[in-house]
């Protein structure tokens, strides 16, 4: 199992970095983030509130590791590794990080009396990946390639249509909660939920080349396709046992119409996306009361957001 993390989980939003218990919130994240074996997160904007420095040094002894392969300071120069490569049950895995893009350098952090304030921007995200990627398969010689983008959803799926050796891109940014998988030109974007109240589970099938299928598409078709087959079959014995002419050109345009969609069906599951091939089937665990907390975080989290409070 590989536990990635896509961005934006350290604050609800970037204003509220500025809270007293911003800083202790934040470190908490990043150590229970470790502890649970998250290999990689995402830099993202709700992620720098307070500041570069502060991230690189909570996370500077840890295994967790924070990634970006174009956030960079006012001269250009990344901050943040671009990728990082695992290997998973045998699988060698490449993990990108991405963060959001910015028109110009952004102050980031807290100003403090007589410092300078820390200053980052976003390169632009397709020439990154497309070098990291290429980079990834080249020299590392990766199975697989797997983008954190902590972007906007119109961004990531742009991001998808275009980055060529990349797999699934898990992208976060909006909250948006659970989703579907969204195949791409190129690749996948997975939605991974949102404020730790759920978390997505994707199971990779590798065998075989190519491009991995939707595993519950498959399933859902190969369902449909053994229903239709079916009524074919009993269309086409009515239609050899009657001789009423109205009837047999009725029955004829039905068993035309099935034709056709078995046809579809067979297509749908072809191309290597067979039960032998390369698929991913996505789900989520959602993290409600019926899953009991750990009774040490759950004091540690109660010394940050005291129960009754707004926070908690």
């Amino acid at each position: 199992m590989l536990v990635l993390d896509a961005g934006n989980a350290l604050f609800k939003s970037r204003d509220s970095a500025q809270a007293p218990d911003a800083r202790a919130r934040a470190e908490l994240i990043l150590s229970q983030m470790d502890a649970q074996g998250t290999a990689a997160m995402a830099v993202g904007t709700r992620d720098l509130g307070l500041g570069v420095g502060f991230l690189k040094r909570q996370t500077r002894k840890a295994k967790l590791k924070l990634l970006s392969a174009n956030l960079a300071d006012a001269k250009g120069q990344r901050l943040f590794p671009a990728s990082l490569v695992t290997t998973v049950g045998g699988v060698k895995v490449g993990v990108v990080g991405v963060s959001p893009v910015t028109a110009k350098p952004v102050p980031v952090g807290r100003a403090a009396p007589g410092q300078a304030q820390e200053v980052v921007q976003g390169l632009p995200v397709q020439p990154a990946v497309a070098a990291e990627a290429k980079r990834l398969r080249e020299t590392s010689k990766v199975d697989l390639v797997v983008v954190l983008a902590a972007l906007p959803r119109d961004e990531a799926l742009k991001l998808a249509d275009q980055a060529e050796g990349v797999d699934f891109v898990v992208q976060s940014h909006e909250g948006r909660g659970p989703g579907m998988a969204q195949q791409q030109a190129l690749a996948t974007v997975i939605p991974p939920g949102a404020r730790g109240r759920e978390m997505a589970k994707l199971v990779l099938q590798l065998d075989g080349e190519g491009r991995f299928a939707d595993a519950g598409v498959q399933a859902r078709t190969r369902q449909q396709l053994r229903l239709l087959e079916g009524n074919l079959a009993r269309a086409k014995t009515r239609l050899a046992g009657t001789q009423d002419a109205r009837e047999r050109q009725a029955l004829e345009t039905t068993v035309a119409s099935l034709e056709a969609n078995r046809a579809a069906y067979e297509k749908t599951l072809g191309g290597g996306a067979t039960s032998g091939g390369r698929t991913h089937l996505l789900s989520y665990i959602q993290l409600g009361g019926d899953v009991p907390a750990d009774p040490a975080v759950q004091k540690q989290v109660e010394r940050v957001e005291p129960p009754g409070s707004a926070a908690h």
